[in-house]
């Protein structure tokens, strides 16, 4: 099967396609999308999903992340990207100085898109703000901690296993081994959340 992964990020096309293996050809398109606002990462990627699926016409994944921090009521939540891209990890750090509760987590929202429509996949994972440690991942990895170590501390293959994006994406790779399959299936035609 083949299957394209949108995104400007060529660091998640890689992490897709180490994590499906030989069960999908993933290849990597890079395009311009709308930004895209609301308050839910699915509903993010599922109109992330029609807009590529209507460009490119094949099956497609695309995906959306929060960063929630819960001492910042959530921020900054769907809005991760941009923050990260201004204030970076350092903002967030100056933004908790002195604050206790550390707790975060990330939700990743993949959408997959084909003929059939379009189904939406969730995957989330908890853990704490902590000072900078590591040099493997991208984005907020370096800051963030699960079961006592950053995503950043982590290899590919210790990543695939324990993120957020690992976890909608077993969701994923579970709907495309079913009956329903991303091909396969012809009777989804509505918006579907997992």
């Amino acid at each position: 099967m083949k299957v394209v992964v949108v995104t400007s990020n060529p660091h998640k096309a890689a992490e897709i396609a180490d994590f499906f293996g030989d069960l999908a050809e993933i290849t990597h398109v890079s395009m311009d999308i709308p930004e895209y606002r609301h308050d839910d990462v699915g509903e993010i990627a599922y109109r992330k999903a029609e807009y590529a699926f209507h460009t490119l016409r094949c099956p497609l994944m695309v995906d959306d992340t929060a960063f929630s921090i819960e001492a910042l009521n959530g921020f900054p939540g769907p809005y991760a990207a941009y923050v990260l891209s201004t204030i970076g990890n350092e903002g967030i750090l100056t933004l908790l100085e002195g604050v206790v509760n550390r707790n975060a987590y990330f939700e990743t929202a993949i959408a997959c898109a084909s003929e059939a429509g379009i189904r939406v996949f969730r995957g989330r994972v908890d853990g704490v703000i902590v000072s900078p440690r590591g040099k493997a991942g991208f984005g907020y990895d370096p800051i963030f901690e699960v079961e006592g170590r950053t995503l950043a501390e982590l290899d590919r293959v210790g990543k695939n296993r324990i993120s957020h994006r690992a976890r909608a994406l077993s969701r994923v790779k579970d709907w495309i081994l079913s009956e329903e399959g991303m091909v396969r299936d012809k009777t989804v035609k509505r918006k579907d959340d997992v």
